[in-house]
């Protein structure tokens, strides 16, 4: 049992797209207790709400200010987990093909960068927390208590993504799937604003063959070894009502 006054970790999950973060992400907060960040989801958020208003994306002053507009957040609904923009339900909107690509791009403005960078630190600060993303070790928590680098090969990654595309009624190919996430790997790369890179502390785990509860018990077999020397044990809180 977590004691009264005990630290709460900060967990931080980075990896490229479709490496299973939400998912692991998701299983592991409620598995521990903690609040689930979906940090990528925050950015898919910002570029529908830039898709929306048709703003340009060399116009900066128009797309800070769309985002001081901007109420995003997270809320569970009978059991699932729902992204809301303005009080609306998106979850769905943000994970289109047209929204993971803009969202590349949107997320390597740094005024987008910095609006969600607060935003994601406050959430954050106190711990108890399971973040996902692109940056969370190297940028936005690079002090976080455990980071792990999620990753798998881009034909398995595309693979994924299509069967989740193709289930959701998506018209499209494996091989336009698989060609997407090798784009959107070199543009997350590439960027000049905290491209993806694995946290020289973080702990790598390749997913490309290896079932989600595989990687779930490593995962949690580290952070019981984190927690050993505060007397705590992975388990025994009841999972917060979050995402």
């Amino acid at each position: 049992m977590v004691q009264a006054g005990q630290k709460r970790l900060i967990i931080a999950i980075d990896g490229p797209s479709g490496a299973g973060k939400s998912t692991i992400t998701k299983l592991l907060a409620d598995r521990i207790g903690y609040i689930h960040i979906d940090t990528g989801a925050m950015f898919r958020t910002v570029a529908l709400a830039i898709q929306r208003a048709g703003v340009s994306l060399d116009d900066r002053q128009a797309i800070e200010k769309l985002c001081k507009g901007c109420t995003i957040s997270f809320v569970r609904t009978d059991g699932c987990c729902q992204v809301l923009l303005n009080g609306e339900d998106v979850s769905r909107a943000i994970r289109t093909p047209d929204i993971s690509l803009l969202t590349s791009t949107v997320s390597a403005l740094k005024v987008v960068r910095d609006y969600l960078l607060e935003l994601q630190r406050q959430m954050g600060r106190d711990g108890g927390v399971v973040l996902e993303g692109r940056d969370i070790g190297t940028v936005v928590f690079p002090d976080a208590d455990v980071k792990f680098f999620l990753s798998a090969s881009a034909e398995e990654r595309g693979r994924r993504r299509y069967l989740e595309l193709k289930a959701r009624g998506e018209q499209i190919t494996l091989e336009e799937t698989i060609a997407a996430v090798v784009k959107r790997d070199r543009q997350d790369e590439g960027r000049e604003h905290a491209p993806l890179r694995r946290a020289a502390d973080a702990i790598a785990i390749d997913s490309s063959g290896i079932s989600v509860e595989g990687v779930l018990e490593r995962m949690v077999k580290i952070i019981e070894a984190k927690l050993e020397g505060q007397g705590a044990r992975v388990g025994a809180q009841r999972p917060m009502e979050n995402c």
